[in-house]
């Protein structure tokens, strides 16, 4: 299933999206979950009928998202998206009630992440990750056995669930063990793991866990900070105190309702069957193609890969030129075409990331779309390592 067409050499075709980890089209249940509640006035802090109705819709939605991922309902704080909520998680535990004195960052984060511990005010270290995209365990249990909470203060580790660019997922449960034992913190970056694969926030170890709709097919700018009960966090920001005063700001009742929508409807078995799809991608490159992360357990949508003499641009420009969306990694870059600093921390020659290109599959995505990416993809790079050999 598409979405819509383009013209190419004068042939109309459909479109094939795949860059599903950038954003992923909005499901129909979820557009009309969000009309629905488009139709009347919807603020829940009002104390009137339709104020009431608004409440009613917000704390469903609140439910049905908590119970999609087994936390408790009233952990889940509603934000505009996985940045916010990423900056509430840093900033707000070491404003807040734990007052978080160092903070450690995997490396290959979010960008998000790393420009919040930025704004923090304390150290910051980099936790390293190994070839296969996984945090370093090793490193962390070795680096937080010198560390000394009691006087060095309570600390924090930002570890994203799965990958952005890779889909790698990382050790969490095991990690968190580490922390807790140390005296620390754990901020999970859940928001490209989000309904891909089984989140249980009771069992995670977490602390807390960054959320977003929109890259499983809700609606933008809506997404959550599940906070343990206890743990005392400091709004980013100030103003009526919603959110039992953790996160101010009228709330964006269609986007909210939109994203209980999408915690009903989408499913883990819906992305497990997109790893058949992956691995015929995979499986049709030519020799010499890289695919990353490989060795690590991934989630089942995404694929990066990397072809030496085949830059990212000109893949991309191939790609989009023969009716095909993907992406050269992560898309918070302002539409930049960059090199990739998570290969560049899985150890990646730089020459090698200078090609990266990532494909991530969806909601929609057809069961065709493998050997309709081959066909363009393949094509465009034999023309072009022939013509350079």
């Amino acid at each position: 299933m598409t979405l819509y067409s383009s013209s190419h050499g004068g042939e109309r075709r459909e479109r094939l999206y795949l860059d599903h980890n950038a954003t992923s089209p909005l499901r129909p249940a979820c557009c009309d979950a969000m009309l629905e509640a488009m139709e009347a006035p919807r603020n829940p802090s009002s104390v009137h009928a339709e104020g009431r109705a608004a409440k009613q819709m917000l704390e469903r939605a609140r439910k049905t998202v908590a119970d999609s991922i087994s936390a408790p309902v009233q952990s889940v704080v509603f934000t505009s998206g996985g940045t916010e909520s990423d900056h509430l998680g840093v900033l707000g535990v070491v404003r807040g009630g734990p007052k978080v004195r160092r903070i450690f960052v995997t490396a290959t984060e979010h960008p998000a992440v790393p420009a919040a511990a930025a704004k923090a005010g304390v150290p910051v270290e980099t936790v390293p990750v190994l070839t296969d995209g996984t945090l370093d365990l090793a490193w962390l249990e070795e680096r937080l056995a010198r560390y000394d909470a009691q006087t060095e203060g309570p600390f924090l580790l930002c570890a994203m669930l799965a990958n952005n660019e890779t889909g790698v997922i990382h050790p969490i449960a095991e990690a968190a063990r580490i922390v807790r034992r140390a005296g620390g913190y754990t901020l999970v970056d859940a928001v490209q793991a989000l309904y891909k694969v089984e989140i249980d926030f009771s069992t995670l170890g977490a602390d807390m866990l960054a959320l977003s709709a929109h890259k499983a097919g809700g609606p933008v700018g809506v997404g959550a900070l599940v906070v343990t009960p206890g743990l005392g966090i400091e709004p980013t920001q100030g103003g009526g105190g919603q959110e039992e005063n953790r996160r101010a700001g009228t709330h964006n009742i269609p986007a909210i309702a939109g994203f209980g929508k999408l915690a009903e409807v989408a499913s883990v078995a819906e992305y497990q069957q997109l790893a058949v799809i992956r691995d015929r991608i995979e499986a049709g490159l030519p020799s010499g193609v890289r695919a990353h992360g490989t060795e690590a357990p991934r989630l089942p949508n995404t694929s990066l890969i990397t072809a030496l003499g085949f830059s990212s641009q000109t893949a991309l420009m191939s790609l989009d030129l023969g009716g095909i969306a993907v992406s050269a990694g992560s898309a918070c870059s302002s539409g930049k075409v960059k090199k990739s600093s998570v290969l560049g921390a899985m150890g990646v020659p730089e020459e090698e990331t200078q090609t990266a290109l990532r494909i991530s599959l969806g909601w929609n995505t057809p069961e065709d779309a493998a050997e309709r990416f081959l066909s363009v993809w393949t094509g465009e790079y034999e023309r072009i390592i022939s013509r350079a050999a």
